[in-house]
């Protein structure tokens, strides 16, 4: 508990040992898959978002195969999409601008899902790695990213703890009396 005029501890009031460190650990996955999704993709030279543009289907399907069937489009999208997910991972991999990361994740992966939701009725190219009724793992990790935004225990364990530290509120220095 706090009392009144009292700051709550970083990353929450409350917050026990094992809860930070779980918080701190789905975090830090999550950074990991998105860090290593995006290298993946920087180092493959064959690698395009075309293909899962032109599979497009439900409410994004005209944007997507828009996208798809224009050269320079593409470059720009895989661009972002690439760079995006290195900076996502990197932030949630060390805490650094923990909120942006998480909530630049969740939008991209938002936009995955709808792109290509897992709908029983949609048949897509690539198939599916298993078996989904519309809760698939990009909607998971989505949820989980929400879960970081959520309970921001970065601010005990992670690079944004030490941009706090540093920010903290100005004190006024003492006045010297005349």
């Amino acid at each position: 508990m706090t009392t009144q005029g009292s700051e709550p501890p970083p990353g929450g009031p409350g917050y026990g040992r094992f809860q930070v460190t779980v918080l701190v650990a789905l975090r830090m996955v999550i950074g990991w898959h998105f860090l290593y999704e995006g290298i993946a993709k920087l180092t493959n030279p064959y690698w395009t978002s075309a293909g899962y543009l032109a599979d497009a289907q439900w409410i994004l399907k005209g944007l997507a195969l828009d996208v798809a069937a224009s050269p320079t489009a593409v470059t720009v999208v895989d661009y972002l999409n690439e760079y995006g997910l290195v900076l996502i991972g990197l932030g949630l991999l060390f805490g650094a601008l923990t909120r942006v990361a998480a909530i630049a994740g969740v939008v991209l992966l938002a936009l995955y899902w709808l792109v290509a939701p897992p709908f029983p009725s949609f048949i897509y190219a690539t198939p599916a790695e298993g078996s989904y009724l519309v809760v698939n793992k990009v909607l998971i990790e989505a949820v989980a990213l929400l879960v970081v935004l959520a309970f921001p225990a970065s601010r005990r364990f992670g690079l944004d703890a030490l941009f706090a530290r540093g920010a903290g509120p100005a004190v006024p220095a003492p006045q010297a009396e005349a």
